[in-house]
């Protein structure tokens, strides 16, 4: 899994990319087929009209085969942010996983039930 972590308007530290890389491998753990993962850390003054008050924004978009997954969280902490983000992305890749198993299961023939009304109008009414 490619995991690269960036920041905007901010300076990444150690603490950061380390939470950031522990909380992605929970994820990894519960799904290995993850191609690559891109986190961009952000400092987000757009919430000046509230008091002037900045907010720090974790995004991350996860690429697995055939999709790419995007989440995005907002919090006065940035390892709060970190913590939601990685929560979210979890929701997605359980969902996408049992979707997937959902998939195989009920497999891609026709059921049963259409069978049977083929078999009923093919045979000869006497």
């Amino acid at each position: 899994m490619n995991v690269s972590i960036s920041g905007h308007h901010i300076s990444i530290t150690d603490a950061m990319n380390t939470a950031v890389r522990e909380k992605l491998e929970k994820i990894e753990r519960h799904f290995d087929q993850i191609q690559s993962i891109q986190v961009i850390l952000s400092l987000d003054n757009s919430g000046a009209g509230d008091g002037g008050k900045k907010s720090h924004k974790a995004e991350a978009i996860m690429r697995v085969s055939g999709q790419e997954m995007f989440v995005q969280a907002f919090e006065d902490d940035m390892y709060k942010a970190i913590n939601e983000m990685a929560d979210k992305l979890d929701r997605q890749v359980r969902k996408y996983k049992t979707r997937q198993e959902r998939k195989k299961v009920r497999g891609t023939g026709r059921d049963e039930r259409y069978e049977d009304i083929i078999d009923t109008e093919a045979a000869p009414i006497s």
